[in-house]
């Protein structure tokens, strides 16, 4: 195989840096390159199992592993017989990383892997997931992301935007803006710009741009600026996901979280007075250290008193190096069930939501596999082949069309042209 393969896992951020990857390395022959995760042992555990996969598939190409788990288990991956090399997060996207297939451990995560253009996904793709920010400055207590990507580094407005318009010039219509620490923009920047004010920013001066979205939010960083944005302006798809990690406020505080539980009610309570219509996702953590039966039963109910139907469940493992890793650890077993429990719960949820859905006409935004697409709100649509809709989904893919909603399976819905 001629030019290297880019595997990405994990967040959003990393799909778009996944991009500024294949760029660096266009010129590689016979490289698969591992971009990973490292949110959760599990996800360490797929990239080793990948890796270990593609070497038995593919003996002859050459593999280099970068991404979150190369900052946190850097040593165990260059120790693996099937990796040629390990670039730390700082050195993903030089030219020079993917030429000398030399290991390269990150010095510096403070100025380095974040240029001054930032990483966009592909082109070939109906959206475009756009770097705005990388690292965090928080410290919550189960997080390794500070350890993995380093300080909140922001870029300037100007390259955003200028970024979004080639994007919007090459026909796609709707931008997703990804960080790791979305809602901590700009203060590192001159002038010490919001997030709030970015989005105006882009809004005014990218006028064709159709749809916008935010990735996941800081519920206590939403300010006034954005709070009205997100509810009053149109191309601001309704839909938002919020990082709230615990419905008990002992746990929140046992992770060094900045808000309350009453904190999140009331702003989905805010939210949704002002933009009926609009969708709630969450990250939540099952499993917690010290999380007993009660603190567990207001995280369950967290679902319905935030009206989430978008819940991202993560069970709980201790991550090297961070505080909540030296406190009183739960059984693995009682991790998995609550877990289970706050899955099929979230899955109930969005079941009965998407059920309510059907008859209603929503506009939808087709992937390039021509034949499924999001609402505004962020629902999976299929638009199915039928005897009265016959179409090449060549000349679907990309186009913002208007569906009437005829089913749910209870993951995703299935829509025909109103």
């Amino acid at each position: 195989m001629s030019g290297a393969e880019v595997v990405n896992f994990g967040c959003r951020l990393n799909i778009a840096e996944g991009e500024a990857i294949r760029a660096a390395a266009a010129d590689a022959d016979n490289l698969v390159i591992f971009n990973s995760c490292a949110v959760t042992a599990e996800a360490e555990r797929q990239v080793r199992q990948a890796i270990r996969r593609t070497k038995r598939a593919r003996p002859e190409a050459r593999i280099v592993v970068t991404g979150c788990a190369a900052e946190t288990i850097g040593a165990e991956l260059a120790a693996m017989a099937e990796v040629d090399a390990v670039v730390g997060n700082a050195a993903k996207r030089e030219l020079t990383s993917y030429t000398s297939l030399e290991t390269r451990p990150s010095t510096s995560l403070e100025t380095n892997g974040l240029g001054l253009t930032p990483a966009i996904s592909g082109a070939d793709h109906a959206r475009a997931f756009v770097e705005v920010q990388n690292g965090c400055d928080h410290d919550c207590t189960f997080c390794v992301t500070t350890l993995a990507r380093g300080p909140s580094r922001s870029l300037p407005a100007g390259a955003i935007i200028d970024a979004i318009k080639a994007r919007v010039d090459a026909g796609q219509k709707e931008v997703i803006l990804t960080g790791v620490d979305l809602t901590s923009y700009g203060p590192d920047l001159p002038g010490s710009p919001t997030l709030g004010l970015l989005v105006e920013r882009i809004l005014t001066h990218v006028p064709a741009l159709e749809r916008l979205r935010l990735s996941s939010l800081d519920s206590i960083e939403i300010d006034d600026r954005l709070f009205d944005l997100i509810t009053g302006e149109t191309r601001i798809m309704p839909h938002v996901h919020l990082s709230l990690q615990s419905g008990d406020d002992m746990i929140l505080k046992r992770m060094k979280r900045r808000h309350l539980r009453a904190d999140a009610v009331r702003l989905v309570e805010r939210l949704k007075a002002k933009r009926p219509d609009i969708a709630i996702g969450a990250d939540i953590i099952a499993g917690f250290p010290t999380e007993d039966d009660g603190m567990f039963a207001n995280s369950l109910d967290l679902l319905g008193d935030c009206d989430i139907v978008f819940g991202h469940i993560f069970p709980y493992s201790p991550r090297p190096g961070t505080a909540a890793a030296r406190m009183p650890q739960l059984d693995r077993t009682t991790i998995k069930a609550r877990a289970d429990r706050l899955r099929t719960a979230a899955q109930d949820r969005k079941a009965r939501w998407l059920e309510s859905l059907i008859g209603t006409e929503r506009r939808v935004l087709i992937e390039r596999d021509g034949r499924t697409g999001h609402a505004e709100n962020h629902a999976s649509v299929e638009i199915p082949a039928t005897e009265d809709f016959r179409f090449a989904p060549d000349a679907l893919k990309g186009r913002i069309m208007t569906l009437t909603i005829t089913a749910s399976d209870g993951a995703k819905l299935t829509g025909i042209p109103a």
